[in-house]
Parts: structure tokens; C-alpha cells; sequence
């Protein structure tokens, strides 16, 4: 679950020389990584997170942001991980919790907006409030030494405010993300623009604040 590789790269800045692979399912995800992310010891490859393409006790670090929470399957994942993991590597995984999002001001729009991206979520054959789950997961994959804490991503700046908004406007609007609540008949366009306008309006609120929680989980073989 590489996506855009901008924490793959950041890991391959940080260990070089040693070598980091970044794999995704979407072979556009992987394209496009690897054209805004080049070094010489950083590689973009797709890849099944049920069934990695590497060898047994092969890895030092095993990472996944946000992954585990789109997958129906979260602990077979894991203990894909575990598999390819070296003995004294480690499997670091972190997802956030949609149902403890929080913000400010108080807006029916976007309140719209977390229930429909949670029925969708779900209707995917994801958990979109991983981040609750993510101990159970790791140990039900196996792993008996955890380390196991919390963050949280706050959107309070201006600027900030408006990427963060700006981002799920068009999600919930223009991505596959509408597409799949349209198919599903979960909303209508209209409510769709409407969630995209209160993203925007939440925005311009002077105090505006969201916060987004997370489970961060250090796992070792």
C-alpha cells in the first residue's frame, strides 16, 4: 500500500544505503512513484499483501500506513508480514479510526460525509475503524511482543485546513470513492456535492479543527 511512495522514499533517505521496496496493488500507484521518487536504492513494484513475492526471514522492517484498514482480510496480511520478516526485523503498522474522527465546528455535512465514507468502506470488504482493532489483528496474526501506542493528525491551520478539506471534497465528490456510493445507492449526487460544499465551508471557519486519531503497533517475530 505504497500509494504515491512519499514515505518509501523518506525511508530510503533515511537507511541508504540500504535497500527499500515500495509495493502497491494498482500498478498506476507504482507508475507514478516511480517517477516522482528515484534513487538508486529505492524500488516500486506492485505487489499481494497475501502473497509477497519474497522470501522467508528477508526483511528488517516491515511497514503499512493506513493499509490494513482497506483489507478484508487484515490478519492474513499480518501474518504475510510476519513471514517475510527477519527474526530480529520488526512489522510496524499504523491506521486511523473514522468513527473517532472529531472536529469543529459541528457540521451536518460532514457528519453525512464520515457515514457515508464508512458504509462504503465497509461495503469494500474494509474496516474503516481499524485503529481500535489493530492489537487484536496483530495478535491474532501471531506476534507476542508488541509495542503498542496512539497519534493523532490535527488540521487546524489555515493552510492545512484547506488541503485537508480540499482533498475530500473531491473524494467524496469526483473519485471512485462517489462512484461507489452512487453504484451502491448510499447517496445521491446531489448529497455528494453537498458533503464536498460543507468540506469546503468547514474550511473558512476561523476555529475550524479536525482531528484524526491513529493505533501505531511495533510487532516483532
Amino acid at each position: 500500500g505504497c500509494g504515491p511512495g512519499t514515505i518509501t522514499a523518506e525511508f530510503a533517505t533515511l537507511v541508504a544505503p540500504g535497500p527499500v521496496l515500495g509495493l502497491d496493488a494498482s500498478e498506476a500507484a507504482v507508475s507514478a512513484a516511480s517517477a516522482d521518487h528515484q534513487a538508486s536504492n529505492l524500488t516500486f513494484r506492485t505487489g499481494d499483501v497475501y502473497a509477497l513475492d519474497l522470501a522467508d526471514d528477508s526483511i528488517d522492517v516491515v511497514h503499512a500506513h493506513q493499509v490494513l484498514q482497506h483489507l478484508a482480510d487484515p490478519v492474513r496480511a499480518l501474518r504475510e508480514m510476519r513471514r517475510v520478516c527477519r527474526p530480529d526485523g520488526v512489522v510496524a503498522v499504523r491506521d486511523g479510526d473514522y468513527a473517532a474522527m472529531s472536529w469543529w465546528p459541528a457540521s451536518p455535512g460532514l457528519d453525512r460525509w464520515q457515514d457515508l465514507y464508512r458504509a462504503v468502506a465497509r461495503a469494500n470488504g474494509g474496516e474503516p475503524d481499524a485503529a481500535r482493532r489493530l492489537v487484536g489483528w496483530v495478535r491474532a496474526a501471531g506476534f507476542d511482543r508488541l509495542e503498542v501506542g496512539a497519534s493523532a493528525w490535527c488540521f487546524a491551520d489555515p493552510a492545512d485546513r484547506a488541503w485537508w478539506s480540499e482533498t475530500w471534497a473531491v473524494r467524496i465528490a469526483d473519485s471512485p470513492l462517489a462512484d461507489r456510493a452512487l453504484e451502491l445507492g448510499l447517496a445521491t449526487r446531489h448529497e455528494l456535492d453537498g458533503c464536498a460544499a460543507a468540506w469546503r465551508a468547514w474550511a473558512l471557519e476561523g476555529d475550524a479543527c479536525f482531528v484524526v486519531p491513529h493505533a501505531e503497533v511495533l510487532a516483532w517475530p
